[in-house]
């Protein structure tokens, strides 16, 4: 079993920046690859990016390629979402998920595990 916690959302104006960050506990994190999504009011949840178990591969979705990284530190169970450059589109709850397959899947019902949720807002 794995709980993960996201933190780091907020409020930020068009072009600025946000990290995201999560931190998992129980079974260690490097078992898993970790991936996030956002959902957006009204809309499906999608997949943004993810990371292998050792963080050798990396996928990001093609709205946010160039704009966001994600990168691990398994030492300290956490992954994280650097955002740059964000834009008002990029408002949603994100959420990070851990998976036990191998890879890095963009399907959501692929990822077992699942953290609460952190609002990002990006005002125009």
């Amino acid at each position: 079993q794995v709980q993960l916690v996201e933190s780091g959302g907020g409020l930020v104006q068009a072009g600025g920046s946000l990290r995201l960050s999560c931190a998992a506990s129980g079974r260690t994190s490097s078992r898993y690859g970790t991936g996030w999504f956002r959902q957006a009011p009204g809309k499906e949840r999608e997949f943004v990016a993810s990371i292998s178990r050792t963080g050798s591969t990396t996928d990001y979705a093609d709205s946010v390629k160039g704009r966001f990284t994600i990168s691990r530190d398994n030492a300290k169970n956490t992954v994280y979402l650097q955002m740059s450059n964000l834009e008002p589109e990029d408002t949603a709850v994100y959420y990070c998920a851990a998976t036990r397959t191998l890879g890095i899947p963009r399907s959501s019902l692929l990822f077992d595990y699942w953290g609460q949720g952190t609002q990002v807002t990006v005002s125009s």
